[in-house]
């Protein structure tokens, strides 16, 4: 019993010394290597938008829209005798300007898709294409999917493909383009968060979380293959800003329209 119990003891402290060595040899190498992760684990390239922006930016347009005061459509206020009694000043009838986002989807016949509310009463349609700014003719809308098609001189222009939205899948990563505020040209990127329908006329929308601000009306809502899978039209916030609902009219319908109002075939053709 007594050389069992001996030889159980050597074996344990042999164990033990062969587990230090180990834990002293992982010790070492564990001091030797860098505590930073490699930055190359990730090629950088694939982990950036850059390429598809560059790609799809030049055939999205900021609109600049010249529309009448809302205070001419009440008669009484056209009476300057009314509007000093109202405190309203003679300023307040002077027309206004208002800014949207819009992208070309013909480069031949220099057609341009917009929402209808950018440019409803305009007077005036100014596009900005780059660094230059083109007046743009009306060709028609449809108040009722909020869409509308301009036409500026086709010189030098890029166009947007119009994908099918009805392959689009809750997850898909978006990007939205467009003129929020008035600050220029701005990029963001999300998700597909929904695809709703309106409970009152039945019409699709594409729910996103990619930012949309007052001024993306009538940018485009572009999936990872650089095709338009919606047009932006709304927000659902209870502010002016956006808290990550915004909703896009999706691409098969908006060339429905565009198709419907152009009286043209569009094409799939790429940037």
């Amino acid at each position: 019993m007594a050389a069992l119990l001996s030889i159980c003891a050597l074996g344990s402290f042999a164990g033990g010394a062969v587990m230090s060595a180990v834990s002293e040899r992982e010790e070492a190498r564990a001091a030797t290597m860098s505590p930073s992760i490699p930055v190359d684990t990730v090629p950088l390239n694939q982990l950036t938008l850059a390429p598809l922006v560059e790609r799809v930016a030049p055939a999205v347009v900021n609109i600049a829209v010249l529309q009448a005061s809302p205070y001419l459509q009440n008669p009484l206020l056209r009476d300057p005798y009314y509007r000093l009694f109202m405190g309203v000043p003679d300023e307040a009838l002077a027309p206004r300007m208002s800014a949207g986002s819009g992208f070309i989807v013909d480069a031949a016949r220099g057609l341009v898709v917009t929402n209808h509310h950018v440019i409803a009463n305009a007077r005036a349609i100014a596009v900005g294409i780059g660094n230059r700014q083109v007046e743009a003719e009306f060709v028609g809308s449809d108040p009722r999917t909020d869409l509308a098609v301009l036409r500026v001189p086709p010189r030098g222009l890029r166009q947007l493909s119009l994908g099918d939205a009805r392959r689009t899948h809750v997850g898909d990563y978006v990007v939205a383009i467009g003129n929020p505020f008035e600050v220029g040209q701005t990029v963001t990127s999300g998700i597909v968060s929904a695809i709703r329908t309106s409970s009152s006329d039945g019409r699709r929308y594409i729910q996103t979380d990619a930012a949309i601000n007052p001024g993306n009306s009538g940018g485009p809502l572009i999936n990872m293959r650089g095709e338009v899978i919606g047009v932006n039209s709304a927000i659902i916030t209870p502010g002016d800003g956006n808290v990550g609902i915004g909703l896009a009219v999706p691409s098969d319908v908006a060339r429905a329209v565009v198709e419907r109002i152009a009286g043209v075939s569009l094409t799939r053709s790429a940037v």
